[in-house]
C-alpha cells in the first residue's frame, strides 16, 4: 500500500473528512530488512533448530511523530 492509497482509505472510512484534509508529512519510512540464517531454540525441547534467512518490514518513526510521541515526558536520567 501505497501512501496515497493509505490517504485514500482513511478518507473513505472517515466520511468526515476530505482527502485534502488527511496528511502524513514527517510520518515515517518503511523499509525492509533482512536477517540473516541462524540457530534458533524450539522453546518447549530446548533443540537446537535451523532457522532461515527472512525478510522482515522495519518502520522507522519520522521527526514529527517521535515529539509528538515523548511530549510532555520527562526524561529519565539513571
Amino acid at each position: 500500500m501505497t501512501r496515497s492509497e493509505l490517504i485514500a482509505d482513511i478518507a473513505a472510512t472517515n466520511p468526515h473528512l476530505r482527502q485534502a484534509d488527511v496528511e502524513l508529512r514527517d510520518f515515517g519510512a518503511f523499509t525492509v530488512r533482512r536477517r540473516g540464517a541462524r540457530m534458533g531454540r524450539n522453546p518447549r525441547t530446548g533443540e537446537a533448530v535451523p532457522v532461515d534467512e527472512k525478510t522482515v518490514p522495519f518502520f522507522k518513526a519520522g521527526g514529527e511523530l517521535r515529539s509528538r510521541l515523548n511530549e510532555g515526558r520527562a526524561s529519565v536520567v539513571i
